[in-house]
């Protein structure tokens, strides 16, 4: 597996979206890790931790978000690393390296939430809780006699993405406890999250509309699709934090993996859960966001062949649909598709901006109310065609030195209407040739 995979690069977005990453990778990134390879051969080992976080810092218009800050002092290496809601601190001499995050006050925990915490260190590989006098911490500890880039990153990410998540799980199933070492979140403004409370209301509003559209009967797997699809949507749109992530991880996962009950049990679940969204007060709504930086992706790179059988899979349920007339649910499950990739794979950043783009033609209202050009008029049913093969060309004009055969593909795309669009940008990506040649 390719470390690297766990990063990505990205076209500028004022605002995160999805899950991962909304950043770019250091300009000598690649250099970097190759100096920080060479100095753990040589034993030079703090200059090889300073060269590997410095490959592991992200940009935002050509500025440090300081995902990862670093001291050197007295022949040791202080480090902060930022993944969400979780500060990992650390120390690094020749001989270890050690890194914790505080998560909470020690005397505040119950005796469940300790319960999930000794449960939670049998499903690490390299981290683990433990109490100190006052905090109860996740901590990891590495000797560096053998290190290497690689070998530390794992551990690393480890660490940081468990902390994210544990704190996120810890707010939402125990709201009563409060987590320490959290300064660093910054809040939405109201202005921001007024606009998303105003299209989650409005989204929801739209379910019912729709299902009552749908055929009577045999409509079951054409409502899994618009219910499905408004959770992802809520989840890359408006990036929601705490309860409503954790919710919709978890009716997402239970939809998927639940295997004893039926389909209609499963849509009414989702449904439930979206009703008690559309009631959710706009006080409790914004306790559910910030903003923060990030240094790892939680999701791993999967194939472009399985990204491709997956979009080959749902395009020919959208012609089984269209064969059987059932056209009112074809433009429901464009919109799937993308969400389901960007909720579900690590992918190539080509891939993940050119999805992002897709996603912004076709909710031109909600990237208008953020401040961004759109790319379609839903009243005159028009593309803005220029600007769309512009942000093909700038999504992958990056990456063309490293794969010499892949070109962009706006001139090649169908804008007679959304779903010949949708149509052929999918088949399109479907086209793309990322062979190192």
């Amino acid at each position: 597996m390719n470390w690297l995979n766990f990063f990505e690069h990205s076209t500028q977005h004022r605002h995160p979206f999805g899950r991962g990453i909304n950043s770019n990778l250091h300009p000598e990134e690649e250099e970097l890790f190759n100096k920080s390879y060479e100095a753990f051969e040589k034993k030079d080992i703090i200059n090889a931790y300073k060269y590997f976080f410095e490959s592991l810092e992200n940009f935002t218009n050509d500025i440090s978000n300081e995902n990862i800050i670093t001291k050197i002092e007295d022949d040791k290496l202080e480090f902060e690393i930022y993944q969400g809601s979780a500060r990992i601190i650390g120390t690094i001499t020749n001989e270890k390296l050690y890194a914790e995050v505080i998560m909470v006050k020690s005397d505040k925990a119950n005796v469940a939430l300790k319960r999930k915490i000794l449960e939670r260190n049998y499903q690490f590989t390299y981290a683990s809780y433990f109490t100190d006098e006052e905090y109860i911490k996740l901590k990891l500890f590495h000797d560096n006699i053998t290190m290497s880039p690689q070998k530390i990153f794992f551990p690393l990410r480890e660490l940081a993405l468990n902390a994210d998540f544990d704190k996120e799980y810890i707010r939402h199933e125990f709201p009563d406890m409060e987590l320490e070492d959290i300064a660093h979140l910054k809040e939405l403004s109201e202005d921001e999250i007024k606009i998303k409370y105003d299209f989650l209301k409005e989204w929801i509003e739209e379910l019912d509309k729709k299902v009552k559209t749908l055929p009577s009967n045999d409509n079951t797997g054409m409502q899994s699709f618009i219910y499905l699809t408004a959770l992802f949507k809520i989840d890359y749109l408006l990036v929601p934090k705490y309860n409503i992530y954790q919710n919709i991880t978890k009716k997402v996962q239970e939809y998927f993996g639940e295997q004893n009950t039926t389909p209609e049990s499963r849509n009414d679940e989702l449904k439930q859960y979206l009703e008690v969204l559309q009631e959710t007060s706009i006080e409790e709504f914004s306790k559910n966001f910030y903003n923060a930086r990030y240094t790892f992706n939680p999701t791993e790179r999967a194939s472009n062949e399985e990204i491709n059988n997956f979009i080959n899979e749902s395009l020919i349920k959208i012609r089984w649909y269209k064969n059987n007339r059932y056209r009112q649910i074809i433009p429901t499950i464009y919109r799937y598709i993308a969400f389901y990739i960007l909720y579900n794979y690590g992918i190539h950043p080509v891939i993940k901006e050119l999805l992002h783009t897709l996603i912004a033609i076709q909710y031109p209202k909600f990237f208008k109310a953020l401040g961004y050009a759109t790319l379609y008029d839903e009243e005159d049913k028009s593309f803005s065609k220029r600007a769309i093969i512009s942000k093909i060309e700038d999504a992958i004009a990056p990456y063309q030195n490293q794969f010499k055969l892949l070109q962009p593909f706006g001139n090649k795309l169908n804008f007679n209407s959304m779903n010949e669009f949708n149509n052929s940008f999918y088949l399109q990506l479907q086209n793309l040739n990322f062979e190192e040649i």
